[in-house]
């Protein structure tokens, strides 16, 4: 072999290691893009601000050119005049407002209190020697914590005075009015004390284990075993109220859905497992229910759950909601908000791509809030926007078409893309109907006193427990939205539901007027004693 054949497979081998060492190099970039990436977006999640607000509206921001990335001009065109009139609309609702001096609000909040008033004399009055002349006030704002006490139901007998009186059939011997029907049949707790286990666990978010505590300082010692026996039968007397507060929120035409986690115990296992809580909620009538089903998050569950449902459904990207899909009677309708979620994660790692996007989801919630400041009907939302929105979202998708091949796909930002752009049929449903939300927060906020909660119980003891934490949830959070306060209507409902799950009880109001939204229009001055 001469010098020059040894030369040429030198030259080759050199060429081919070349080759290998810029692929290794190559992929070594990616993988420092993507690292870097994650460990930006961790050190966000850590030290970053947690809130999704973006910088003041631009309206500029659609004439700048993000890598060469052009649009047709008619799809450009729209969009641009569609920003434009959003921004003119902002800028003529800006008004320069002097504001008045407030009341401080821990002041003004005093006025519905009762008051106690405490003369205080000054020592050594001579009212001889002195007039009254008048008066200084010093508020101050005192507490008295609450207090247990028994109530003892007295009902006198009453026999006939002569036997005479036997000769009228009607008659009875002894008279005595019948017992009012408790709560817990033949328990000691009252609806009061019902209501306050229930409040603490699920509105202030108290254990059972710490209420114990409570009524131990209140004078009585309670064991945390006996709390729980009362925990039961009081959702099981709710629970009609339940499956009637589901029957109507179902029977709409748009709701939305989603799903949270809850940790149950497994007893096989000897550990607490991740099962999931649905939510299903009824934006036209402002109530919603939670929906255990063996902790599942399949299909199926949403399927059998929304089976006789027809209308809009919202709900996340979540691909257990696509069984939907071939249903003609249901239409899907996505969340922007997950969406922008995905974009604002890439923003550590591609701002430019990232906040161009954001900027786009930014006009449309901008046409929102447009909407509501002028309070537009439901057919006057759809046509702004069919006509302001839907041009913005064609020159999105676009945009989206031409920017993902020049993005890596396992990257945040080519993550964000896919997801949105795999969506954007259904985020851009809600235009079609002035009813629909452009996201689904309204049930994200309604799970969020559920998280609280989740936090300090820790765990559900079994799936009955996790069955009976939906019941109780679901109420007391359509108490909240309906602005209901949960102690008067627990108070009073928990007196009224015995009469209908005894058989035979006399029915004096339907089982429906007892739900939060319906109780407080008939309740509004109520005050329970």
């Amino acid at each position: 072999m001469d010098n020059t054949q040894i030369l040429l497979q030198t030259i080759q081998s050199l060429t081919e290691t070349n080759s290998k060492q810029l692929q290794e190099i190559t992929t070594l970039n990616d993988e420092l893009k993507r690292l870097n990436a994650q460990l930006a977006w961790f050190t966000r999640q850590m030290f970053g601000k947690r809130s999704e607000k973006l910088a003041p509206f631009d309206p500029n921001q659609l004439s700048l050119n993000f890598r060469g990335v052009d649009l047709e001009e008619p799809t450009l065109q729209a969009a641009v005049d569609a920003a434009k009139e959003v921004a003119e609309q902002e800028l003529s609702q800006i008004s320069i407002k002097k504001e008045e001096k407030a009341r401080r609000k821990n002041r003004s909040g005093l006025d519905n209190l009762p008051v106690i008033e405490v003369t205080v004399e000054p020592e050594g009055l001579d009212l001889t020697k002195y007039i009254r002349i008048g008066e200084e006030r010093t508020r101050t704002l005192e507490f008295e914590p609450g207090k247990l006490y028994v109530k003892e139901i007295i009902r006198p007998k009453y026999g006939l005075k002569s036997s005479k009186s036997l000769e009228n059939i009607e008659a009875k011997p002894v008279l005595i009015a019948p017992l009012p029907l408790l709560p817990i049949y033949k328990g000691i707790p009252g609806a009061t004390l019902l209501a306050e286990i229930l409040l603490q666990k699920y509105v202030y978010h108290l254990p059972f284990y710490r209420q114990q505590q409570q009524l131990k300082h209140l004078g009585i010692e309670l064991p945390e075993s006996t709390l729980n026996g009362w925990f039961k039968p009081a959702c099981e007397l709710l629970r009609p109220l339940y499956d009637q507060l589901k029957k109507d929120v179902l029977d709409c035409d748009y709701v939305q859905v989603d799903e949270t986690t809850l940790p149950v115990i497994d007893k096989e296992r000897k550990k607490a497992k991740k099962e999931y809580l649905w939510i299903v909620r009824s934006v036209m009538k402002n109530s919603f229910f939670f929906h255990y089903d063996s902790g599942s998050r399949s299909g199926k569950v949403a399927l059998d759950l929304l089976n006789n449902f027809r209308g809009y459904l919202q709900s996340d990207g979540y691909q257990g909601y696509n069984v939907f899909e071939d249903k003609a009677s249901v239409r899907l309708v996505g969340c922007l908000a997950h969406a922008r979620r995905k974009f604002l994660d890439g923003k550590d790692e591609n701002e430019v791509l990232a906040n161009y996007v954001l900027g786009q989801i930014q006009l449309l919630y901008k046409i929102e809030r447009s909407a509501d400041q002028d309070n537009l009907s439901y057919e006057q939302r759809a046509d702004l926007r069919k006509r302001l929105a839907l041009p913005i979202w064609d020159a999105l998708e676009k945009w989206m078409e031409a920017v993902y091949p020049t993005v890596l796909p396992k990257s945040r930002i080519g993550e964000a893309i896919a997801y949105t752009y795999a969506r954007v049929p259904r985020l851009k449903e809600y235009a079609q109907d002035g009813r629909i939300l452009i996201d689904n927060n309204g049930v994200e906020n309604a799970l969020r006193p559920l998280a609280i909660s989740r936090k300090n119980f820790l765990f559900c003891g079994n799936h009955t427990s996790a069955e009976q934490t939906a019941i109780i949830c679901s109420l007391l959070g359509c108490c909240k939205a309906a602005d209901v306060n949960p102690r008067e209507w627990l108070i009073d409902v928990l007196g009224k539901l015995p009469y209908y799950t005894q058989p035979g009880a006399q029915k004096e109001i339907e089982l429906a007027d007892l739900l939060p939204i319906n109780w407080a229009k008939s309740n509004k001055n109520l005050t329970i004693v």
